[in-house]
């Protein structure tokens, strides 16, 4: 997003603009007169570490853009950014461990930012059956393109427009909140497989219905799966922030009792 050219004032002025907040808004926000934000933003000031921290929270800029923003202003990065291996986030990856191990028998799968799947429990293997293309099952696997691709999961799921357009809706907010360039391509990528919805008309919705659900074909039997996102609380490193753990609830009896019939299945086949 960040080029070395790009001032720090310029980048204020992106998000703001990202954030649909006028210079006003964000001045108030922040408790700084209009006119020096508006100095800020036409590199008539520069701004202090501070008030550049300061910015970034009133415009809740993601960590790894504000490390961006702080060395466009000139200054060093704030927030740590290391590998889900560095020995100083084990503990944050056991407590990752843990609670997906103590989701099941239900699936729950942990992601990164480009919702690339760092680690999932036992219960995730109804997702991985009759994938027809192996190379969506190589690492790294991308969870919403095994899901939204044709030689993936997509052929199993029974209300695929209604969970396609749940999951184009998601990440184009996620988009527009980072503005990250990876996931732009991801997105155009899924709008552009085969029966992917190529209209902005929303998809129906279910009157007497609470979320989304995810309908599933197991064999001669569909499971029905509600999901939650799951995200550290006030993270200080970026990898960290953009790890997100997704677990999936029965919506139903009769899918309760398959994934725990499953799971009893695994435990006496090991």
């Amino acid at each position: 997003m960040t080029t070395p050219d790009v001032s720090a004032g310029s980048l204020i002025r992106e998000w703001r603009t990202r954030r649909r907040m006028s210079q006003l808004d964000l001045a108030m926000e922040a408790d700084i007169s209009q006119r020096h934000l508006s100095f800020v933003e036409s590199g008539r000031a520069q701004p202090s570490r501070e008030m550049v921290l300061h910015l970034a929270e009133q415009l809740a800029i993601p960590l790894r853009q504000r490390n961006q923003l702080l060395l466009a202003a000139g200054f060093a990065p704030s927030f740590s950014e290391r590998p889900l291996t560095d020995t100083t986030l084990a503990p944050a990856m056991a407590a990752v461990e843990t609670v997906l191990k103590g989701h099941e028998p239900f699936p729950a799968l942990a992601v990164d930012q480009h919702w690339n799947l760092v680690c999932a429990n036992a219960a995730i293997g109804p997702f991985l059956a009759d994938v027809s293309e192996p190379w969506l099952l190589k690492p790294p696997v991308n969870v919403l393109r095994l899901s939204l691709h044709p030689g993936g999961v997509a052929p199993r799921i029974v209300n695929l427009a209604e969970w396609r357009a749940h999951l184009l809706e998601r990440l184009k907010h996620q988009n527009d909140a980072t503005g990250d360039s990876m996931l732009i391509e991801l997105e155009k990528e899924l709008r552009g497989y085969p029966s992917g919805l190529r209209s902005s008309r929303p998809a129906p919705v279910e009157p007497s219905g609470i979320v989304h659900p995810l309908r599933l074909a197991h064999g001669d039997q569909v499971l029905s799966l509600i999901s939650t996102i799951t995200v550290f609380g006030t993270p200080l490193d970026v990898t960290l922030s953009e790890l997100a753990i997704e677990s999936f609830f029965p919506a139903d009896d009769q899918t309760r009792t398959v994934l725990v019939r499953l799971a009893k299945e695994r435990t006496a086949a090991s």
